[in-house]
């Protein structure tokens, strides 16, 4: 996995390079799906970069990109976001990054998400543990949900799939403290620093996740479905903790709300 992780990190740089060149130089704003869910021109640049740089080192492998989709099957599998918060980029709201998964033979082996605006890049490789710029990282010690931080996000048009402000308003009722940063992989990756305590969302793709549930997961954290059955990609919801407040939190959150 060396040559892997380090051809992930590398692509990574390349995108987080293109990220502040359009910071620094402006650029065009485009839609996708509906009037707030924005592409840019740092979008689309990124993805070609991070795919040629990694697909002409293994050209035997497979790529699913956020905006070109997926080129093939095969064996290994890249599963990148280019540029996760592209709302707060286009903003200039410094809270965005570079996700770089791969997947092999049906399972997510390594992850690699660079933080653009912070040069904070997490890393990890299963069985060999998560890092941040090279120090290892650990979820947090926090065993109670009430005291804990969490995070979570929702869909550009909140008023066409209304299910989160169930949970939201669930948190809340509970006293919870709830963040809203608007970068699902580097939510996750802020779960496996021990900065927040847990995240969930639904109806996240899988480039919005696939390099991070490995670096939770190998923080020390848990990431499973609703119910707490182990989370797979296109699983339309994602909770993730430092497992000491994980069944607290699936019974405060999803079994209260839909009982």
């Amino acid at each position: 996995m060396d040559d892997l992780l380090a051809s992930a990190i590398a692509a990574a740089r390349l995108a987080r390079g293109i990220h502040l060149y359009y910071q620094e130089k402006g650029f065009a704003v485009d839609t996708k799906t509906g009037p707030t869910d924005l592409v840019t021109q740092a979008d689309r640049e990124a993805e070609a970069a991070v795919k040629a740089f990694l697909l002409e080192r293994y050209p035997d492998h497979a790529f699913l990109g956020e905006e070109g989709g997926q080129d093939h099957e095969a064996a290994y599998r890249w599963i990148v976001d280019p540029l996760d918060g592209t709302v707060n980029f286009a903003h200039r709201f410094p809270f965005f990054a570079v996700s770089i998964g791969l997947e092999v033979r049906g399972r997510l082996e390594l992850g690699v998400v660079l933080d653009s605006t912070r040069d904070e890049l997490f890393w990890a490789v299963r069985g060999r543990g998560a890092y941040l710029n090279g120090r290892p990282l650990r979820v947090s010690a926090t065993d109670r949900l009430i005291g804990s931080l969490l995070a979570t996000g929702f869909p550009y048009d909140v008023s066409k799939d209304r299910e989160n402000l169930v949970y939201f308003e669930r948190a809340l009722e509970h006293g919870l403290t709830v963040r809203r940063p608007g970068a699902a992989a580097l939510d996750l990756c802020y779960v496996a620093a021990g900065r927040l305590d847990g995240f969930w969302e639904v109806k996240l793709k899988p480039w919005d996740v696939a390099a991070a549930v490995v670096i939770v997961e190998e923080a020390g954290g848990r990431v499973t479905g609703l119910a707490g059955e182990p989370y797979a990609l296109g699983n339309r919801y994602i909770v993730a903790s430092n497992g000491r407040i994980h069944a607290e939190m699936i019974e405060a959150l999803f079994t209260e709300a839909s009982g």
